[in-house]
């Protein structure tokens, strides 16, 4: 650490920031959780719909679909619906896209049988991070949805074949950090969103360079980062589903 970078919550460039994962947040979903890390908070739903896509009706496999969605006033100035504008703004399809593909991953769809999973994650408030919380919070919504189905029998074993979270990291100020609020990443040099297995592989990782290009050895050191906080996040997940 620099004696001029200071973060937020006191915390350590190896640190992520106050995380908690709190189940069961919707009680009408079939599976649901609350995500918070420092001042970004988003709820994440699993609902369940016995039939699937007409393009893969037949075919006895199920389907894992996300969508999401900011709260008008979750950035402080209020950020119109996308209702309001007849169509989804091309930020919110680039993350639920995102946060599908990265569920996807983790998914035994014969295991799920003709049925349809839809993740929505919808942010309270945000600073930083969404689409990082929103993976990760998503997730304990599916297991825990997919763990209703193995009671009520409606699935013979469990659709899931691993685990998966998601971190931001960044370069700021020349020094490489985990999970970045929105003043480290609106200042950020290099920022990256990771996407992991809970084994260590990697499902996608964004990383883009503002104004000095990002080097393999900047980028190796950012990857370990974001694997330590996987990690982290990972040990979180399991304590709100057990």
């Amino acid at each position: 650490m620099t004696e001029t970078l200071t973060r937020s919550y006191e915390r350590g460039q190896h640190d992520l920031r106050p995380t908690t994962i709190e189940p069961h947040f919707v009680k009408p979903a079939t599976g649901s959780a609350l995500i918070t890390q420092g001042e970004t908070r988003v709820i994440c739903t699993a609902s369940v719909q016995e039939s699937v896509p007409r393009w893969m009706a037949g075919k006895r496999r199920g389907w894992v679909t996300a969508e999401y969605a900011m709260l008008p006033a979750s950035t402080g100035d209020r950020k119109a619906r996308d209702i309001t504008k007849g169509r989804l703004d091309g930020r919110s399809v680039e993350i639920q896209r995102l946060i599908g593909r990265s569920i996807r991953g983790v998914i035994d769809f014969d295991a799920l049988g003709e049925r349809t999973i839809y993740l929505d994650c919808d942010v309270l408030t945000a600073d930083g991070g969404t689409r990082c919380a929103s993976i990760t919070g998503a997730f304990v919504a599916l297991d825990l949805a997919t763990r209703r189905l193995l009671d009520e029998g409606k699935v013979e074993r469990s659709p899931l074949t691993g685990s998966v979270a998601a971190i931001s990291c960044g370069i700021v100020g020349g020094v490489p950090l985990l999970d970045l609020d929105y003043s480290e990443d609106s200042t950020a040099e290099v920022d990256a969103n990771v996407v992991m297995t809970g084994d260590g592989g990697l499902i996608e990782v964004q990383a883009t360079a503002e104004r000095t290009p990002l080097s393999r050895a900047h980028l190796d050191e950012l990857l370990a980062l974001a694997g330590a906080g996987v990690e982290q996040l990972r040990a979180l997940q399991a304590q709100a589903v057990a």
